[in-house]
């Protein structure tokens, strides 16, 4: 750890085909974990005072962790935004060489590479540059925050189900990321193909979706947050839809939802849905650990129990469905089965929470949908942003 740790990328030009991906495959099984979560050991820094930063400083309040400051490309953006203030915020050239030499900086940038962020940063004097996920993975004791999950050596058996799930991607592109996706959460290595290049702002409405939407659809956003996918799904159809289910169980995810709702679709009241609760399995209540934002989740060392339904004890007939839950995709299927293999929705579901999406969480989606095309695409780097979509064929037929 500490000074010898570097992400340096690795690069191929094609996105593999299947019999390529499986070698490569292979190839991250054999390789050893090197690295483990990084605990703060000295002064810390946080680098990058957007959506991420904001996070991070909530993390470490909770978790009574102090930062020395801030680091970002536009300091004087932020220095007038009210969330940071009475934190000292530099620009990147601005930091006193000692604070760069003695402290650890933790990368809080997910839309661009590891290796872009880091590598000017070390050329100023960074000695000890890491993922911010890769603190927060060392205190999952006292923080649900899961997002820097290494997934140890990949079993016999995780091979074989990782292989069966590549054989299944529609396109090269959705392997490559596949692979991406294994080599950062198995080795810590940023892997780059040419021709599958990471795109940031076209998530859950890759193209091949986009194609496949039409002006009746009843969207179910299962883990909404503040509506930021449900505006998105507005402006792809182009406000044309039948209805819209939009699912949330933070309290105060919930209040933010509604007024953004009803600030910008004020008139389309009867034709949005509400619902203030969890979606898993069957209808229960889980322990859940609230007010972490778009990271709010089930966890045992939740503050208090949530109201828990199963997708098909709400009869909807869904025809697209998005779902970001933490790590508990599974369990929301699992609860959505009847609903889904009947309605035969467009399907958009994350896979970066948890180890599941390394070819378990996929694997239960494809083992249940019949004549359904699926793609694998990464949205953002450092592990995240990755999302499993499956569409109907008749959809792209259409």
């Amino acid at each position: 750890m500490g000074e010898e740790y570097t992400i340096a990328p690795v690069k191929y030009e094609k996105a593999p085909d299947l019999k390529t991906a499986c070698r490569l495959l292979r190839v991250i099984a054999k390789r050893p974990v090197l690295f483990t979560a990084r605990k703060v050991d000295k002064p810390l820094v946080l680098y990058g005072a957007s959506n991420f930063g904001k996070l991070a400083k909530e993390y470490l309040e909770r978790l009574c962790i102090p930062f020395l400051c801030v680091v970002d490309k536009y300091p004087d953006l932020y220095r007038k935004d009210p969330f940071w203030a009475g934190v000292d915020i530099f620009g990147i050239q601005d930091v006193p060489l000692h604070i760069r030499e003695s402290s650890l900086l933790a990368i809080c940038v997910a839309l661009v590479p590891f290796s872009q962020v880091t590598t000017p940063l070390r050329e100023q004097g960074w000695r000890d540059v890491v993922p911010f996920y890769d603190i927060a993975e060392a205190y999952r004791g006292l923080h649900p925050l899961s997002n820097g999950w290494y997934s140890g050596t990949l079993s016999e058996g995780d091979i074989c189900g990782i292989e069966s799930v590549l054989s299944r991607w529609e396109d090269d592109i959705s392997r490559a990321h596949h692979l991406q996706f294994i080599a950062w959460h198995s080795l810590r290595e940023e892997w780059f193909f040419d021709d599958a290049p990471v795109t940031t702002s076209d998530r859950y409405f890759i193209p091949q979706v986009l194609r496949a939407l039409r002006d009746n659809e009843v969207f179910v956003d299962i883990g909404a947050h503040h509506g930021e996918v449900i505006i998105l799904f507005m402006e792809a159809v182009k406000n044309k839809f039948k209805e819209i289910y939009a699912i949330e169980p933070d309290g105060e995810n919930f209040s933010k939802l509604r007024n953004c709702l009803e600030k910008n679709m004020p008139g389309e009241k009867g034709k949005i849905h509400l619902l203030e609760c969890a979606v898993g399995s069957m209808e229960n209540h889980k322990p859940f650990y609230r007010g972490l934002g778009y990271a709010s989740q089930f966890s045992e060392l939740g503050q208090t129990d949530v109201n828990v339904k199963a997708l098909d004890d709400m009869s909807i007939p869904a025809t697209f469905i998005k779902i970001h839950i933490e790590g508990w995709e599974r369990s929301a299927i699992s609860g959505g089965l009847e609903t889904i293999m009947t309605n035969r929705p467009i399907l958009t579901v994350t896979a970066y929470h948890n180890r599941d999406g390394l070819w378990k969480l996929p694997d239960e989606i494809m083992s249940h949908l019949d004549n359904y095309i699926y793609y694998f695409r990464v949205h953002s780097w450092l592990g995240t942003g990755a999302v499993i979509y499956a569409i109907p064929r008749e959809r792209i037929n259409l």
